[in-house]
């Protein structure tokens, strides 16, 4: 079984290289960089999304919170995807707080 430092430093890394195309992609000239915009919204992204969320709070987390992305920004765009997320973290937040508050009656 993999430790769970090795885990970490390997999501850590997968997130830190796959930043790079999205800066990229954001401080690129407009005219070289429609031909990535596709890779960027549908494989970086939610790449990003899936590592830094698995660091932060588990695998289980983090599809649901790239499924949650995917489906918000194909259905209505970038700002129904980050309003999903913000929902998605205060949703995971009351779920903690309610089950912390059960535990210790």
């Amino acid at each position: 079984m993999i430790r769970s430092a090795t885990k970490r430093s390997i999501l850590r890394w997968i997130h830190i290289i796959v930043t790079i195309p999205i800066l990229g992609y954001i401080y690129g000239p407009p005219s070289e960089v429609q031909q990535y915009a596709g890779a960027a919204r549908f494989v970086f992204v939610p790449v990003i999304i899936l590592s830094g969320f698995w660091m932060y709070a588990g695998v289980l987390f983090a599809i649901i919170g790239v499924a949650v992305w995917l489906g918000a920004y194909r259905l209505s765009g970038s700002g129904a995807a980050i309003l999903s997320e913000v929902a998605l973290f205060i949703g995971r937040k009351t779920w903690l707080v309610i089950r912390a508050r059960r535990h210790s009656k």
